[in-house]
Formats: C-alpha cells, sequence, structure tokens
C-alpha cells in the first residue's frame, strides 16, 4: 500500500461501497427506526412491517449469495448495518442479527444448492423470518447437553424437544412462529457423544409450536423472544444441513460473525451514549459552569470515548481479517466480544450516570441504552465462555 492509499485508508469504511451503504442505512435509521423505538420498547412489540423494509434495503441477506437473492456483501459491511441500527434500537438489531446472521448467513455458509434456493430469497427479501434454535430451558453455552432429539422414520426426521431464548421465535403477539428455524438436535451417539445436527424447521411443519413469548426482559424488548416446541415434528430428509453430527462444524463457522455483530451492536449503544452525555454535558449547567468543566464529568467523557475508539478498532480489523480469510478468527472473534460488550455497557452506564436524574427515565434514550447493552454480555456467549475460550486458545501461543 503506497503513502497515498494510505492516507485514504478508512479501517471503518474500506470501500465506496462501505461509504454509501453507511449512509444508506443511516438514513433509514434516522427516518424510520428512530421514531418507533421508544413506543415499540415500551410496548415490548417487534415491529415486523418495518423489519420487512430491511429486505427492500437489501439488508436481510446481506452477506447471502446474489444468486440466491442476497447481497453478497462481506463481514465488515454486516459490522456497519449492526452498528447503525443499533445506535438508536439495540431491540430491533438483535431482531436483524438474529435473522441476517443466525439464520441467514447460517444457512448461505453450510446449507447446498437446493436448500439456499428454496429459502433465501424468501429470507432475504422479508417474505419470510428465520431464526436459530439452540438453547434449552435447562441448557445454553453447554450445547452437548441438549435434550432436544431427531430420529430418522423413513425419508424423515422426527424431531421432539424444546428451545428457549429465541429471537423472532414468535413474529407477533398471536404467537405465530417463525416462518423458518434452523434448529440443532441430538440425532444419535458416535464414541459415547452425542452428535447435533441441523435441521431447517417451517411453520407449515406439523408439530412446530410456540410454547410462549418471554416477556417482562431488561432490555431488547423490540425483539421478540420465545419458547419453541416440537411435539413429533415431522421433517423430511432433505432439510438436514449437510451430515448427520456436522452442527458443531456448522456452529464453529458461524459463532465468528454472530459474536462479530454482537459486538458491533455495542458499538451503536456506545456511540449513541457518548453523543448523549457529550450533548448534556454541554448544555447543562451547575454552580454557573457547563457539566463538561467538571474534572468527573471529563472522565466519564474521555474515558468512555478512548475506550469505545479502541473497541471499535479491534472490531473492524477482526471483520477485515475475517473478510480475508473467512474462517480462522475464532480468537478474536471471542476478544472483540469480550472487549466491546462490555465497553458498550459501561458507556451506556456512564452516560445515565452524567444525565443524572434525566438518564434515569424512559423519555431519554441512555436508559434504554443501558438495559439493552447487559444482553449482550450475555446472548451469543458470555463473557466467562470468551474468557475461557480466550485463555485455552492463548495455551501455546508465543508472544
Amino acid at each position: 500500500m503506497t503513502d497515498v492509499e494510505l492516507n485514504k485508508f478508512d479501517l471503518f469504511n474500506p470501500t465506496e461501497e462501505h461509504k454509501m451503504l453507511r449512509t444508506m442505512v443511516r438514513e433509514f435509521v434516522e427516518n424510520e427506526v428512530e421514531p418507533q423505538a421508544l413506543e415499540h420498547d415500551s410496548q415490548e412489540k417487534f415491529n415486523l412491517p418495518l423489519f420487512r423494509k430491511l429486505g427492500e434495503l437489501g439488508l436481510l441477506g446481506i452477506t447471502a449469495d446474489e444468486k440466491f437473492g442476497g447481497s453478497g456483501m462481506d463481514a465488515i459491511a454486516a459490522v456497519i448495518a449492526h452498528e447503525e441500527i443499533s445506535a438508536s434500537d439495540p431491540g430491533f438489531g438483535l431482531a436483524y442479527l438474529a435473522h441476517a446472521m443466525l439464520c441467514v448467513n447460517n444457512l448461505n455458509f453450510n446449507g447446498n444448492d437446493e436448500q439456499k434456493a428454496k429459502y433465501l430469497p424468501k429470507l432475504s427479501s422479508g417474505e419470510w423470518v428465520g431464526c436459530m434454535a439452540m438453547s434449552e430451558p435447562h441448557v445454553g453455552t453447554d450445547v452437548l447437553g441438549m435434550k432436544s432429539t431427531a430420529t430418522k422414520d423413513g425419508n424423515d426426521y422426527i424431531i421432539n424437544g424444546r428451545k428457549m431464548w429465541i429471537t423472532n421465535g414468535t413474529i407477533d403477539e398471536n404467537n405465530t412462529p417463525a416462518d423458518l428455524v434452523l434448529l440443532y438436535a441430538i440425532s444419535g451417539e458416535k464414541n459415547g457423544q452425542p452428535q447435533i445436527s441441523t435441521f431447517l424447521i417451517e411453520k407449515s411443519h406439523s408439530g412446530y409450536s410456540v410454547g410462549q413469548k418471554i416477556k417482562d426482559k431488561t432490555g431488547m424488548r423490540g425483539s421478540n423472544t420465545a419458547e419453541l416446541v416440537f411435539e413429533d415434528c415431522r421433517v423430511p430428509k432433505e432439510n438436514l444441513i449437510g451430515h448427520e453430527g456436522d452442527s458443531l462444524l456448522h456452529m464453529m463457522r458461524n459463532l465468528e460473525v454472530e459474536r462479530l455483530t454482537l459486538a458491533a451492536q455495542s458499538l451503536g449503544i456506545a456511540r449513541r451514549s457518548i453523543g448523549a452525555m457529550n450533548k448534556y454535558a454541554t448544555e447543562r449547567e451547575a454552580f454557573g459552569k457547563p457539566l463538561r468543566s467538571f474534572g468527573q464529568i471529563q472522565r466519564h467523557i474521555a474515558e468512555s470515548y478512548a475506550e469505545f475508539q479502541a473497541a471499535r478498532a479491534y472490531v473492524y480489523n477482526v471483520a477485515r481479517l475475517m473478510d480475508l480469510n473467512k474462517e480462522g478468527q475464532r480468537l478474536d472473534s471471542d476478544g472483540v466480544k469480550l472487549v466491546a460488550t462490555t465497553m458498550g455497557k459501561n458507556v451506556a452506564d456512564r452516560a445515565m450516570q452524567v444525565l443524572g436524574g434525566y438518564g434515569y427515565v424512559g423519555e431519554y434514550v441512555v436508559e434504554r441504552l443501558w438495559r439493552d447493552a447487559k444482553l449482550l454480555e450475555i446472548g451469543g456467549g458470555t463473557i466467562e465462555a470468551h474468557q475461557k475460550n480466550i485463555t485455552r486458545d492463548l495455551k501455546d501461543v508465543t508472544f
């Protein structure tokens, strides 16, 4: 890279296409997402009509192959979209992530051409809403402890089990199930270990239903979370992704971009929080001086800005490496989520502190961001899981 090229390089918008994407998403967020964010959070409702508009923008299949109706974009593009949406409505952003990353990207990466041709066009357009079902009422991170089963029966599989904490599991207030579920279930045993397989479950398949919509969540209320029930749910063998026992490979392939985009959500939360506290500290006075003239406030603003910029550089660099290598970023996908999610929570907390009483009420955005931020330290891998994974992966690394 020449000096001229280096001076022009923008880690956060490396190409004109990325710049155009950010501008498009930011304008959509300002005009469409922001006006509805507080209302849908307060009512704990998912804005399905607005979600479908993301399909018109090419965002729902942002990383899916163009020949299957996707936009064919890269990890940096996915980070941009998640950062921009989450700067306004992280709950809506989580619904987007569950569809575009956990379902669409997963299917695009691991499915065969017949499966992709059948499902990706509907998912990418927004006609269908998708989700991924792994966690169960009694187990989350310990995927080998799941109890959902898939039993071969002629040309079909019979699925039985319950899945819990499924974002987009229901798409409305009537417990209407997601149109497509990418589901993990135990299909047998090998060498004393359970074999987990991946299945595509359609809303039309009998035996698939919503057990309950999970209500009274601390945050991310603009997305729907549900328990899914599978009772003798009959699925054709063509809906098995890959081969029996392939799920751990599928999970590892998709976890990297999932964790990357969850980290990007924290960037959006932090950026909006910094803007809110910076503006308030300028306009609000105490003892005849702007709040920003006091050292305690300066510490909140300055540390938040520096930590945000450091995390943002880390997130976008890992996205860049992911686009160069496609796989092999397991260590740093854990790293960015560990760093960025804690940073986002801390920055939102400081913003609430700077705004004082105004920060504590729902009318001001930082209260909602503060509540939303916490989930990102839990979903997609807890911070404790990331600490364990990073320590394990560094065992034989020499610095």
